[in-house]
């Protein structure tokens, strides 16, 4: 079987929404893991997506699966953390493939790494909370008036299980994606009444790349043992739950934070 005919069975398994077919999605941090998952489930529900991110052959990558499946994909390398490389991207999407009804804000990164708080360097601070809190709200500013404007949208933002309980992970990052949280909260309340939802993902461990790469499997066995569904996620998890809120099925939640995460939770 062709790579073509593999990438085209994949995505006949995909849920459908029909309300998103024709819709222009933007993915930012869609070149890889939870993105890429993304951008490959909305383009298989019809929708037209613009692939952020800052690697351009990773990007490359994501969009020509896309296509190979028969989806219309677009390449729109941008750092989130600039506002004027941020809209130059909503400016291009909004060019070629029309008025943008879907963001996936979930760019993030950072150079902190886990260890005392007391040891994290201003620069691991800065960089974490830039990268994905910043990215965040800029993303937000950029794309909400349109959305506004026109009388409707779907955001669907970032966060971790590291928001909601402590899991390890550096405190910048973990801080960072509570500020998401709050911050999707509270721009749900504000925009509500112009048929704007903006909701948040909490997603638990994820099988991405780096996942992999860094992990031990036996670290990976760990942590799946302490989630009641027994499994680390995968993107295609995450991909899912963003389909939902993307779609007029969600469509009277908004302000939520969805935790995708085997049923590991705060009480």
């Amino acid at each position: 079987m062709s790579s073509t005919s593999v990438e085209r069975e994949r995505y006949s398994k995909v849920p459908t929404y029909p309300d998103l077919v024709g819709k222009v999605a933007v993915v930012t941090g869609g070149s890889g893991g939870i993105g890429a998952a993304t951008s490959r489930l909305l383009a298989a529900n019809g929708v037209k997506v613009a692939v952020n991110g800052r690697d351009e052959a990773k990007i490359g990558v994501v969009v020509d699966a896309v296509r190979s499946a028969g989806g219309e994909a677009l390449e729109v390398a941008a750092d989130c953390t600039n506002l004027a490389a941020v809209e130059r991207m909503r400016e291009q999407t909004e060019e070629v493939l029309g008025p943008v009804g879907i963001v996936a804000a979930f760019a993030g990164g950072g150079r902190a790494r886990p260890g005392p708080l007391a040891q994290t360097t201003e620069e691991e601070w800065r960089s974490t909370v830039d990268a994905n809190l910043t990215a965040t709200f800029l993303t937000l500013k950029s794309f909400l008036p349109g959305m506004i404007e026109r009388g409707g949208g779907s955001i669907v933002t970032m966060a971790s299980s590291a928001a909601r309980f402590p899991t390890g992970a550096p405190a910048p990052y973990a801080a960072a994606k509570a500020g998401v949280i709050l911050l999707s909260s509270q721009v749900a309340d504000e925009v509500g009444n112009h048929n704007v939802r903006v909701n948040c993902l909490a997603p638990h461990t994820v099988l991405v790349e780096r996942t992999r790469r860094f992990m031990p499997e036996e670290h990976q066995r760990r942590i799946a043992a302490e989630i009641p569904l027994g499994r680390l996620g995968t993107p295609e998890d995450v991909a899912l739950a963003t389909l939902f809120l993307a779609s007029e099925s969600s469509s009277w939640i908004t302000g939520v934070t969805l935790d995708v995460a085997g049923g590991k939770v705060t009480n």
